[in-house]
């Protein structure tokens, strides 16, 4: 990692180099040698000090070292003996999952995701509620932060050891600035500074990313594509976005807005989109698009018990999802072309990535997964350019419907790992009345 890479990570987190990091010699001498083996002992759930030493390639005097540096740390705790292997059984030993936790945000547009998870990624505690759409930034911010400390207080999770939030929204975005970039859902929270704003809300540090890039790497972290592979995951949601992942890290392209298929032109003809384009995939396929057409369609809305004036598009959505799952022939038509568009997109980006994997991840993907799985994997065999060299597998997410919220926590417990950042204490002292990542 390079010291341009350090510096930005750590301004994020609230910090510099040459403060809280680098004066201490054991958080500065070598925090992607940690990283690297706190990330195996986490993927391998049980490992022996000699194993990591197989694994890394580091050598075995500086695995003990590092993996005494973790257990004084506590993130690092010893289980037992292995299994007899000829000689004196090898002490394992584990992440101690209750060591840290970390809060994930999902700001939909009209509903709101908040889940707590430990080190070991699993989920303590979730709440939602919505109406934050109708709301200005300077009271819904307030509500979110509000929302988490209740659910922290809930779960009893000791908060001097929250490493801090992820919060995830689409975009485009400005994450080092912490900013929305897109007058949604109101042109109040264009350029409004979220991420300061709650974090000095919380007095925690808040971290603003992409929901798809998050739901991406939250994969990676559950375990449902293999490490060492590249892979897509397409988002949706009210919107549709995309990410994708390389050997566990998010490609973020030059201003970290990659991948946003949701907003490729699938008709050079279409209607213009708000973000500035023409046909965009997104008013054909996505939940709002769906509506729409089901609206439109004489008897369709009707039988469904569509709402017209319903701003909650995900609910609307479901109900859409719920008859096609059930046979209805014209809200099964309305899923399945959806489903064509996406296959469409999926190996636009297979193409350009040439991914192994797609997952499907997000609440409307969560109430019709299976036609659209079936169907984008049915358009990705048929029309792949590599298809010969290789299948791209389009698999459901483990997260389901609370991927984005999820996958927020996983990057703020992803920068432990990469940057083995001191107590959270410390952070929480660094980042003063509660800096913005």
């Amino acid at each position: 990692m390079t010291n341009e890479v350090l510096s930005e990570v750590a301004w994020r987190a609230g910090w510099k180099l040459g403060g809280t990091v680098a004066s201490s010699p054991i958080w500065a001498s070598r925090p992607k040698t940690r990283g690297l083996v706190l990330d195996v002992i986490r993927s391998a759930r049980s490992i022996s000090r000699v194993e990591l030493a197989a694994a890394t390639g580091l050598t075995g005097a500086t695995i003990s070292e590092v993996v005494r540096e973790l257990i004084g740390d506590d993130l690092v705790v010893e289980a037992g003996r292995g299994a007899p292997t000829g000689g004196k059984p090898r002490t394992m030993v584990q992440l101690n999952p209750l060591a840290r936790y970390s809060v994930g945000v999902q700001l939909e547009r009209n509903t709101c995701v908040i889940v707590v998870i430990d080190l070991a990624g699993r989920q303590v505690a979730r709440t939602s509620f919505q109406g934050v759409a109708t709301m200005p930034p300077e009271r819904a911010l307030p509500l979110v932060a509000a929302q988490v400390d209740a659910l922290l207080a809930t779960a009893a999770v000791d908060r001097d050891r929250v490493l801090g939030v992820g919060l995830v929204s689409y975009g485009p975005q400005d994450r080092r600035a912490g900013v929305l970039l897109t007058p949604q859902p109101t042109e109040e929270w264009l350029d409004h500074p979220v991420a300061l704003r709650l974090a000095e809300a919380l007095g925690l540090p808040v971290l603003l990313d992409n929901d798809a890039a998050a739901a991406a790497i939250g994969e990676y972290w559950m375990g449902t594509v293999d490490p060492r592979s590249t892979y897509g995951c397409i988002y949706m949601a009210t919107g549709i976005g995309g990410g994708v992942v390389v050997a566990g890290e998010v490609y973020r392209g030059s201003s970290s807005n990659s991948v946003e298929i949701g907003h490729i032109s699938i008709d050079v003809n279409g209607d213009e989109c708000p973000c500035g384009n023409v046909g965009c995939l997104e008013n054909y396929a996505g939940p709002s698009a769906l509506v729409r057409q089901a609206l439109a369609t004489p008897g369709l809305g009707r039988r469904l018990a569509l709402d017209p004036t319903a701003t909650d598009v995900l609910t609307e959505f479901a109900r859409i999802a719920a008859a096609a799952n059930t046979g209805d022939a014209g809200a099964r038509g309305l899923v399945e072309q959806s489903a064509r568009y996406l296959g469409h997109a999926a190996v636009t980006m297979a193409c350009l990535f040439d991914l192994e994997a797609i997952v499907l991840a997000g609440p409307s993907f969560a109430v019709a997964g299976s036609i659209y799985q079936t169907m984008i994997q049915q358009e990705v065999d048929r029309r792949l350019f590599a298809r010969r060299a290789h299948q791209v597998r389009i698999v459901p997410s483990v997260n389901g419907s609370d991927a984005a919220a999820i996958g927020g926590a996983v990057l703020v417990l992803r920068s432990e790992l990469t940057l083995g950042h001191p107590h959270p204490q410390d952070r929480a002292r660094a980042a003063g009345s509660g800096e913005a990542w």
